[in-house]
């Protein structure tokens, strides 16, 4: 080549410019057809997936077309591009330990919030505006006009909602897989628990919960969004929306912050477990996930990495979804909002790990991790004030939420603190305890009548399709009374002070349960055996602000914050049985106290006897528990303090110790069947044999006659009474007797339920007219007699109040002029027939002069009114205006709202001083045994 002249020089260079000008355009020509390519393969690649999730087949493409074998090769699932990273690192960690699995996984996930622009979903084929960075504008339309039929590709609007169905198919393939993942975690997790009940645990509840945290609230949001977007893409039209499911789904990213910021602690966990127990190391690296062609994923450390690295890719996959929905689509706002939260949540990970990790560091250079967060109520200077409470594993934290101001998130104020070195529990004989406000029961009862006519009035409303903004006034409203039973509710008084604090002298929590008081007992002296402080008043405020990031209760329990298809508990009767008791120790003198839940707080419903000095107590004894509502039995096992000397406890906290405490869920689907079911608590190393039965309020209350009009149950009141020669049935006057003799101070009569077996002996005697059933009545337990006095007057064929006359009584007691109603009501009683009156005024005296000992028996007039006001006044079911259900286990507003009425029916009676009567004969009828 001659160069001896400028002139050639600048020739030879514009050829050269020429011929890469040339080579570019056919590159970039070449790189366009490979993704187009790469398009149709990945169609290909997903036609199973296609035929899975209800789609037609994709049509073939020609010869011409298909892509080499090498571009076969390439993976285009989100599992074969997820888990060549996975082998990497699962590489690393069996390699350098799992603290550099842990920061390699963080640096992944740093890396690709910080890169995102450069990671691609596994699903997403990119069609670029521009083929190539490089290419100027000009360039792209010379390219693009060479390919006209690809560019008419790219640009129809009906192929890019054709990817919305790819993409979306590809998204439940990957969400199938990572259900698997997940489920595999969790197969080893039941085991494991049951294990550590045992005097040979594999590993401690403590571990079990930090290894496997946040896993099974992962799994069930993962497995309800599945469900939820499957069913739509099988029935797909290109104006099928699922907006709401990614809107949904990205809002529940706070539990993936909660696992993320354990993710470190329980990948250590699991590394120490398996050094130091040999079975869970086997168990652990032999975890297989079914469904899957997974090989690199088969030990717990590795499938733990799976949520860090899932949370990376949810952006990225609305990105995908987002690109190929126009923005006239319906779901074009949803997604952007889905993709917002994305965004800011990855962002706010990526840009707070090292301050997170500063603030939950302790001197050491130990791991600051939380046990536990609930909501609480603290009584302050007489006040109750709605706390937010944190226990971390060196001290306990009491925060109030800030009020939310418009456009920012959730903060919290530091009221308090103590570290758990210097935590010490106070009794009313430790400090100068400020009284706790009581509440009277009847304020409790008319905040709960309020929630049920809101919860009715909203079914109502949603019925309509005008009532938008009233159900939000409602839901409104609903809020203010659910804060406020929250608040008024609890009355057991929980204190905890800093031995060392000088300015004050301690804090007292109110609580509704023993149960609740000995669970943050037994988890605070548990951890201040290996807890160390240190703390800044920097510190303080970052692990403040932290809280917000680290909390496991998001909103406050309320039934609000629960979507309209959750569980809202039973409602009806549970029969129990409490059979026995294995695993003690030491001989006790052992019993048993259950309680279930009602609007959210805790009630104590049933006693067992005392079974003295044994290892092994044998009660078999049967409870009749009503049930609002309720979702949890709780159990507490006690040992009865046989001391006499007075002890120092707090208010409502027995002397007597507990020794053991569990819970059953409640489930509905298991308690359908009218068959007992037989169950084990298991608690410390004790197990307590149980047998459950429930039956809907529907089917509970039904009143039914006799079959023989010999007995006394489900007979009239009249053919009783004519038979008897007598104005009062015999075993009403012979129950009320003996419980005025023995039982007016016990608590709780007539509330507590007694030992269903007992009453069951008591009626046979009855109706058998058995001559010795005062003897029996003697040696009986007290709340086993009132019991059998509630039974008699429920079973009866009509209520004492009768049939004809109840929707009189209902009217009457609603209306809002006392002396219209002070008339009505009146009039109604003595339009009775003769038995049913005496009986009744009979009875009225008796729980008058009951709540006379309201301060020993903590039985006032509301208390009896709501135990007698439903089993005195519900009609027969013909009659009943309740509706039937169809889902006999299911919330009835409707029938809550009338048992309140028969509620305040009856303690409008016991309110009145005096109830005149027409004539001084019948009066003088009321105790007479004679015709």
């Amino acid at each position: 080549m001659d160069l001896s002249s400028l002139g050639v020089i600048e020739q030879e260079l514009d050829k050269c410019k020429s011929s890469i000008r040339h080579l570019e355009k056919e590159v970039n020509k070449e790189r366009f057809r490979m993704i187009y390519l790469q398009t149709l393969l990945a169609k290909e690649r997903k036609s199973y997936d296609g035929q899975r999730w209800g789609f037609k087949k994709t049509p073939q493409v020609s010869d011409r077309e298909k892509p080499s074998g090498s571009e076969k090769q390439r993976p285009f699932t989100d599992e074969a591009s997820s888990e060549q990273q996975q082998r990497g690192l699962s590489k690393s960690a069996r390699s350098d330990g799992h603290q550099d699995e842990e920061a390699d996984g963080l640096r992944h996930l740093s890396c690709l919030i910080s890169q995102e622009s450069l990671v691609e979903a596994p699903w997403n084929v990119k069609l670029p505006q521009c083929p190539s960075p490089e290419m100027s504008a000009s360039q792209s339309i010379h390219v693009f006009s060479a390919l006209p039929c690809l560019c008419k590709v790219e640009l129809d609007q009906e192929k890019g909602l054709e990817m919305r169905k790819w993409v979306l198919s590809g998204i439940l393939a990957s969400e199938e897989t990572y259900l698997s993942q997940l489920e595999a975690l969790l197969i080893p997790m039941k085991p494991l628990k049951a294990a550590a009940t045992t005097s040979q645990p594999m590993l401690t509840f403590q571990q079990i919960e930090t290894i496997f945290f946040k896993v099974p609230e992962l799994h069930e949001i993962h497995k309800d969004f599945y469900e939820a977007l499957l069913p739509r893409v099988q029935d797909w039209s290109h104006q099928q929306c699922v907006g709401d499911l990614f809107q949904k789904l990205a809002s529940q990213l706070g539990v993936y912050r909660a696992f993320v910021d354990n993710y470190k602690v329980a990948v250590e966990t699991a590394d120490k477990c398996c050094q130091a127990n040999a079975q869970f190391a086997e168990i652990s690296e032999n975890l297989i996930v079914k469904s899957t062609k997974d090989s690199d994923c088969s030990s717990s450390t590795a499938l733990l990495y799976r949520p860090v690295d899932r949370v990376t890719r949810s952006m990225l996959v609305l990105h995908d979804l987002l690109k190929h929905t126009p923005s006239s689509h319906p779901d074009f706002p949803l997604l952007q909002d889905a993709l917002r939260i994305s965004q800011n949540f990855l962002s706010s990970i990526n840009e707070e790990i090292t301050p997170r990790r500063q603030s939950m560091t302790v001197k050491k250079g130990e791991n600051r991790q939380l046990l536990r967060d609930r909501f609480m109520v603290e009584l302050v200077e007489g006040s109750r004030k709605l706390r937010h409470v944190f226990l971390f594993t060196d001290l306990l934290l009491c925060t109030k939420l800030k009020k939310q101001a418009a456009g920012k998130g959730q903060q919290y104020d530091c009221k308090w603190y103590i570290p758990l070195a210097d935590l010490t529990f106070q009794t009313i004989d430790d400090c100068e305890s400020t009284p706790i406000p009581l509440v009277q029961d009847e304020e409790i009862d008319a905040m709960k009548i309020k929630i049920s006519q809101f919860k009715n009035e909203i079914q109502r409303e949603k019925r309509t399709t005008k009532g938008q903004k009233v159900i939000e006034r409602l839901r409104k409203k609903l809020s203010e009374q659910e804060s406020l039973l929250l608040l008024m509710s609890p009355n057991m008084a929980f204190r905890v002070a800093n031995r060392n604090g000088k300015v004050s002298p301690g804090f007292t929590f109110l609580i509704s349960s023993d149960y609740e008081r000995a669970e943050w007992r037994e988890i605070i002296r548990e951890q201040q055996k290996k807890c160390d402080f240190s703390l800044t008043s920097l510190e303080l405020q970052m692990l403040t602000n932290s809280c917000v990031k680290l909390q496991t209760v998001h909103t406050i329990p309320m039934t609000m914050n629960k979507e309209d298809d959750e569980s809202s508990g039973l409602y009806g009767f549970l029969n129990v049985i409490v059979h026995s008791a294995s695993g003690l120790k030491h001989s006790l003198n052992l019993y048993c106290s259950l309680e279930v839940d009602s609007f959210g707080y805790f009630v104590n419903k049933a006693k067992t006897r005392v079974y003295r000095d044994s290892t092994e107590p044998n009660w078999n004894e049967e409870f009749e528990i009503e049930l609002e509502g309720s979702q949890t039995l709780r159990l507490l096992c006690y040992d009865k303090c046989c001391t006499k000397t007075k002890q120092s406890r707090e208010e409502g906290e027995t002397s007597d110790k507990i020794v053991a405490k569990g819970q059953l869920k409640l489930d509905p689907q298991t308690l359908q069947s009218k068959d007992w079911q037989r169950t084990v608590i298991s608690m410390n190393g004790i197990e307590v044999k149980l047998s459950v039965k429930f039956t809907s309020r529907e089917f509970s209350l039904k009143r039914m006659p006799s079959r023989k009009q010999s007995g006394v149950f489900g007979v009239k009141i009249n053919t009783v009474t004519k038979r008897e020669r007598s104005k009062v049935p015999l075993i009403v006057r012979q129950c009320v007797e003996e419980i005025e003799r023995r039982g007016m101070e016990e608590v709780g009569i007539y509330r507590v339920s007694g030992v269903a077996t007992d009453i069951q002996a008591l009626k046979a005697s009855f109706d058998s007219n058995n001559k010795d059933v005062s003897v029996m009545m003697r040696e009986m337990d007290v709340n086993a007699i009132a019991g059998t006095l509630k039974l008699y007057f429920r079973e009866l064929p009509e209520p004492l109040f009768t049939d004809e006359l109840y929707p009189n009584f209902a009217g009457g007691i609603a209306l809002s002029d006392s002396v219209a109603k002070e008339s009505c009501m009146l009039n109604l009683l003595l339009s009775l027939p003769e038995p049913n009156l005496v009986t009744f005024l009979f009875l009225l005296d008796h729980l008058k002069r009951v709540a006379e000992n309201e301060s020993v028996n903590k039985m006032s007039f509301h208390n009896l009114a709501t135990v007698f006001g439903p089993t005195l006044l519900r009609p027969s079911e013909k009659d009943s205006k309740t509706p039937t259900s169809s889902q006999p286990i299911s919330l009835n507003d409707s029938w809550s709202l009338e048992v309140m009425s028969q509620v305040q029916v009856l303690l409008y009676f016991l309110q009145l001083e005096s109830i005149p009567t027409p004539d001084s004969k019948r009066q003088s009828l009321l105790f007479s045994t004679e015709v």
